[in-house]
């Protein structure tokens, strides 16, 4: 016999259900009569279906929360949370909007968890707008931006497009991010992030009360200490400092990006993060802040020290200064003392000056002053002459015209040095004695020049009566002789045509300098050309010269750079190479302004161009050749950004079936040689895929290999990449500057690369691979194995007096370098 349930019941439950779910939905706005219940069905969807509102558990946790998250990321994203800091055990959360406008979340005992301030309103509704902010208004105000509280202004620990970061000078109400306790719980953790209102206000990130990192003072286009901010195609950076407000916010330019910063729990890091859509959906690191170990202490090389952060050591004092204790210095182990005058200030009787120092972070400005009304920097200068007490001036605002001065009354702190291109000029107070001994050690390069310029003089006239010697020399050198040595058919150029194409090697034509000597820019005819002068005190000698001469005369490839011919007369020595516009790709690749004009096309292109070159050296030109020293510095860039391999003076030739070279003296560049080559001086073909592996790598990322530093836990790039790759998480590790890219390509890319680091050499693909791994979409790339970590030691272990011989390591075996560059 079956048993019938009342039909008065079924009514009472179908009844009751509907009554639930009219309580538990209500699109994207609920009233007084609306409450939200933690149900799976009870959310708020934005009008745009961008965000959500509802209960939520974090990953591995089962407390209950209310939070705003992404509704089309597929990796649940939460950017707010009400109740952080006392969850719902269970699931018995209500979230309701009061008859008076005060937002509620209780539990079923009607214990109040959290509530937002009470507005007073008439008739409240609560609304979940498309950016993501959580809005309290009237009924009637539509479309308003009128709110009578808002998410916004109460923000936990991520800051979304359109956000303010910062205060509220009428009610001093503070907007800042504090990080989560932990990856499971919302509650607020030991890391904040927010602006300092002392002095020129300043973004700084706190652990508890303790300021950790400092990002600087806005200049008007970015934060002092985070150049990566300047304005571009995708995002905008607003910092505005007024009677009512002073505030950091950003835009997205273009809506179809999903972007958010947030506070990293575990570090404290800012991270700005992109959702990358398509094969690989996950958040990728676009901007990181600190952004190496310069940001990561806070006046780390003390009182008018300065930070470099791709070199070591890592302090130097600014000029006109030494460090306050040499020893602690001189051994690495403490620099936190800084530096001091070498010469004390005499204000009062109006001799002091001031030495530039360009492309820094500016130092501390909580102590400063800002004078608005300053029009000039000479305004400025005379305003900090006037004053015994002030150290230094800045301009505040270098956007257009600039304007504003910041004047410093205490001793400069926290400075670091940025590359050619980013970064401010700084004018430091100096004695006037000191600021004479810079002016002299300016004009000492000039003297030189004048020096060079006259002795050439004399060499070109001697060059007239020594002509028939020098022809003699050419023939004795570089022709046919009784060995049968074949002639190089290259042109022979005489010193004084190089003189007069390099208008006396002037400094103006000076394009850079190498392991081999100054490089200048010239012109032959109607020809630009590039003049590589080896110096007399070169520690490569005639043969790298004649290795180089050798090496490179019989090739012929758009992307190896051409030798149009060489110059021996007297000790000088000479190549003369075709003009590369461009420069070199390092100029580019690590410096944070010049390398937003590097997109990812161009960069797939380059390192297309690196590989197609090396195809050539390796299999496809006549002689067989391993470049040993293929780096960024030794990529050049011509008028259209295409790559071309130069500098072959480490250059080795081989000969038939000659596939493995091995040396006692190794020579090339920390961070690009192989493993095998360091340890045990052996040299193929592999040790040039290592070095492009390096390359891809680091054309990909924007970081050196060796110099960069994440955190004390990676060794170099390379872990780094390695770390991330096997948490597929590696996109994280792609440069900002890249823009839109291509997922695929990009982790093509990538995979090759570590492909080509392998630690052992018979693991890595040779140049015809990977050439046809680009060729062939439809080859099924393997999986990388372990790297090989090539980096110096702790430089604190190493005596930095005598560091032509410096130990480096390869995964924990310490070996010795016979030579570096």
């Amino acid at each position: 016999m079956t048993r019938r349930i009342p039909f008065l019941l079924l009514c009472i439950f179908f009844n009751l259900t509907a009554v639930l779910f009219s309580l538990s939905y209500g699109g994207d706005t609920l009233t007084p009569t609306q409450p939200l219940l933690d149900i799976p069905e009870a959310t708020l969807i934005s009008e745009g279906g961008t965000f959500v509102l509802g209960f939520f558990s974090p990953v591995g946790s089962r407390n209950r929360y209310v939070g705003i998250w992404f509704s089309n990321v597929s990796l649940q994203t939460v950017v707010w949370v009400a109740n952080r800091n006392r969850p719902i055990p269970d699931g018995s959360g209500l979230l309701s909007l009061n008859t008076n406008g005060r937002l509620v979340v209780s539990d079923n005992n009607s214990v109040v968890l959290w509530s937002s301030s009470s507005p007073a309103l008439a008739s409240p509704v609560l609304q979940l707008l498309d950016n993501g902010n959580l809005v309290v208004r009237e009924a009637g105000d539509v479309g308003s931006s009128r709110y009578a509280w808002q998410s916004f202004d109460f923000p936990t620990d991520t800051l979304l497009p359109g956000m303010k970061l910062g205060w509220n000078l009428t009610s001093r109400h503070n907007r800042n991010l504090t990080a989560w306790a932990s990856i499971s719980d919302p509650a607020e953790g030991n890391y904040s992030f927010g602006i300092d209102l002392r002095g020129d206000p300043q973004i700084f990130s706190w652990v508890g009360t303790q300021q950790q990192f400092r990002h600087g003072p806005w200049n008007g286009l970015y934060l002092s200490g985070v150049p990566e901010m300047m304005p571009y195609d995708v995002l905008e950076f607003s910092f505005v400092i007024d009677g009512e407000q002073v505030v950091f916010s950003y835009s997205v330019r273009d809506p179809s990006l999903i972007r958010r910063m947030v506070i990293n729990p575990t570090s404290g890091y800012i991270e700005g993060l992109l959702w990358t859509k398509g094969i690989s959906q996950s958040w990728s690191t676009r901007i990181t802040m600190p952004g190496d170990t310069c940001d990561s202490t806070i006046s780390l090389c003390g009182p008018y020290g300065v930070c470099y952060p791709n070199d070591w050591p890592r302090c130097n004092c600014l000029p006109g200064f030494h460090p306050r204790n040499p020893n602690d210095w001189r051994l690495v182990l403490n620099t936190s003392g800084g530096c001091v005058r070498n010469t004390e200030l005499d204000c009062h009787n109006n001799t002091d000056g001031f030495m530039r120092q360009s492309n820094v972070k500016l130092p501390d400005t909580s102590a400063s002053t800002v004078d608005w009304s300053m029009a000039s920097l000479d305004d400025c200068q005379i305003s900090c002459l006037r004053n015994c007490s002030c150290t230094a001036y800045a301009r505040a605002n270098i956007s257009g015209s600039g304007r504003g001065c910041i004047l410093w009354f205490t001793p400069l702190t926290d400075i670091k040095l940025f590359g050619s291109g980013s970064g401010q000029d700084l004018f430091v107070r100096v004695a006037d004695v000191d600021l004479k001994a810079m002016e002299s050690s300016g004009h000492q390069s000039r003297r030189v020049v004048i020096i060079v310029v006259s002795s050439v003089a004399t060499l070109t006239f001697l060059t007239l009566v020594a002509c028939c010697i020098w022809k003699w020399k050419k023939t004795e050198n570089y022709s046919k002789d009784e060995t049968g040595e074949e002639a190089i058919n290259l042109p022979l150029f005489d010193f004084a045509t190089i003189v007069h194409a390099t208008d006396n090697f002037s400094s103006s034509n000076k394009l850079g300098e190498g392991g081999f000597g100054p490089v200048y820019k010239g012109r032959l005819k109607e020809q630009e050309i590039a003049v590589k002068r080896l110096s007399k005190t070169s520690e490569q000698g005639s043969n790298e010269f004649k290795n180089e001469v050798v090496s490179i005369a019989e090739l012929q490839h758009r992307n190896l750079v051409r030798l149009l011919g060489y110059c021996i007369e007297a000790r000088e020595r000479m190549l003369i190479y075709e003009y590369m516009p461009n420069g070199s790709l390092d100029k580019f690749l690590f410096d944070k302004v010049r390398a937003r004009s590097l997109d990812w096309k161009s960069r797939y292109n380059i390192i297309i161009g690196i590989a197609r070159g090396l195809l050539y050296l390796h299999h496809d030109s006549r002689l067989r050749i391993i470049h040993r020293d293929l780096k960024a510095s030794n990529i050049l860039l011509d008028e259209d950004m295409n790559p071309k391999i130069s500098d072959f003076g480490l250059a080795k030739i081989f000969d038939g079936n000659e596939i493995i070279g091995r040396t006692k003296r190794v020579v090339g560049t920390f961070g690009y040689m192989s493993p095998e080559y360091v340890k045990n001086g052996v040299y193929s073909m592999k040790s040039d895929i290592f070095s492009f592996g390096v390359l891809m790598l680091e054309i990909i990322t924007g970081k050196k290999n060796i110099g960069f530093y994440i955190s004390t836990e990676h060794l170099n790039l390379l872990e780094h990449i390695w770390t991330l790759w096997k948490e597929d998480r590696v996109l994280e590790a792609i440069d900002e500057s890249i823009g839109p890219f291509c997922v695929a390509e990009v982790l093509k890319c990538i995979n090759i690369g570590l492909l080509c680091v392998q630690e052992q050499l018979e693991d890595r693909p040779t140049m015809a691979s990977i050439v046809s791994f680009w060729g062939n979409e439809t080859t099924q790339l393997l999986n990388p194995k372990r790297p090989g970590f090539v980096v110096p030691t702790d430089p604190s272990e190493t005596n930095l007096d005598n560091c032509k011989y410096c130990p480096i390591s390869s995964n924990h075996l310490s070996i010795t370098i016979l030579e570096g560059r």
